[in-house]
């Protein structure tokens, strides 16, 4: 698929969502609200474009706009407001974003996994300095180092679809939001070693889901199915949508100069990520799936 039809495609999907949810929208908005909408570009127009950056392989929004929405897609954005203007104007679609992004959740397939990346908002060194997440960051550390600012904790099926996500702060356990993020799942979830706990277990359990992870060293060994073993070891197709996310779609970058342009980056980068056609996937077969439903 060709750039200009991947991205009229896209502005089909945002435009048949807002025809439905902008007029709802401007019920519940002030009129100081509506007064700070540009009079040129529309919220269709601001939504594809906050969504098809990530898709551009462009790795600045500056020179994605300057260059490629104000020149190549001129066509397309006739109304295309200046740069500094268009930033303004992201920080109004976050809101838009976040429903549409609820629009684009996959299905449950009962089988699922679960896992936590960082995002940094600014080098471990200068966090001390760092005024524009103050409050709201927080250190955390992973395998790799200490750093500044926040979690993504995501579920995804074996299709590679994203089921549900949130954002923390950095020194958020791992385990603290599953028993939220997983309350519409069933069948089998899996993790790492870090969501390993009796409690949320039992309350998984209790309401159709079990959670599946590798042993500690320290711990006895515990009845597994072969088949459960099996997709055990395919946990690494989460880490690969991580990996996407953060590479790929851009959610991840330390350029932030406001907590609106982060929150509308990081939806527009699970957007991204909710169109791309070739997602990571287990390709279960149906003899395989019914094999698993007899397991659960």
């Amino acid at each position: 698929m060709s750039w200009d039809e991947q991205l009229i495609e896209l502005f089909c999907n945002v435009d048949d969502f807002c025809q439905s949810f902008e007029p709802e929208w401007n019920k519940h908005l002030l009129s100081c609200e509506k007064k700070l909408r540009s009079k040129h570009m529309s919220l269709s127009e601001v939504m594809t474009i906050a969504i098809h950056f990530h898709q551009s392989g462009y790795r600045t929004f500056k020179k994605y706009y300057s260059i490629f929405v104000k020149g190549v897609m001129k066509a397309y954005f006739p109304a295309a407001v200046s740069y500094g203007r268009f930033v303004e104007l992201m920080q109004g679609v976050v809101f838009p974003l976040f429903c549409f992004l609820q629009t684009r959740i996959g299905q449950d397939t009962r089988v699922s996994f679960v896992d936590a990346t960082d995002l940094t908002v600014c080098h471990i060194k200068r966090s001390s300095s760092n005024k524009t997440f103050r409050g709201m960051a927080s250190k955390g550390r992973t395998t790799t180092g200490w750093f500044l600012g926040f979690k993504l904790h995501i579920v995804i099926n074996d299709e590679g679809e994203l089921l549900a996500w949130q954002l923390t702060s950095g020194n958020t356990d791992d385990r603290k939001p599953v028993p939220t993020i997983t309350q519409e799942l069933k069948g089998l979830l899996f993790g790492d070693k870090g969501y390993i706990s009796k409690e949320i277990f039992e309350e998984l359990y209790e309401r159709g889901l079990k959670l599946i992870t590798r042993l500690r060293s320290n711990m006895k060994n515990k009845l597994m199915s072969l088949p459960e073993r099996i997709l055990l070891k395919k946990r690494g197709l989460i880490e690969s949508v991580n990996d996407q996310l953060k590479n790929v779609s851009q959610i991840e970058h330390t350029r932030h100069r406001s907590v609106w342009n982060f929150l509308s980056n990081l939806m527009g980068g699970l957007l991204s990520y909710t169109f791309q056609k070739d997602k990571p996937s287990l390709n279960l077969r149906d003899e395989e799936r019914k094999l698993l439903e007899m397991c659960t």
